[in-house]
């Protein structure tokens, strides 16, 4: 049986190709409001982080979040992205 090949998506933070599913998928909504997807089928623009408060160090520093999102993100908004990075450790 031929087993269907597990999607790949880069970190924004650290840059390295992971398995979707290891990864945090954070999402701009149609309202314009980031927040992160915990089912993964959120509608709106994603990107992925690891789940690692280094790889959010990292995407801060680099702007990698800005962007992808293609917008400036304020220091609330990295805030409380740090806070659910805990709680979804």
């Amino acid at each position: 049986m031929n087993k269907k090949p597990l999607p790949q998506r880069m970190c924004v933070g650290c840059r390295e190709m992971k398995e979707k599913r290891e990864l945090i998928r954070v999402v701009k909504t149609p309202e314009g409001e980031i927040t992160i997807d915990a089912t993964g089928r959120m509608n709106g623009r994603g990107a992925y982080l690891c789940p690692h408060e280094d790889c959010l160090q990292k995407a801060v520093k680099s702007k990698g979040l800005e962007r992808a999102f293609k917008q400036q993100i304020t220091a609330e908004i990295f805030a409380s992205l740090k806070e659910r990075l805990g709680q979804h450790e």
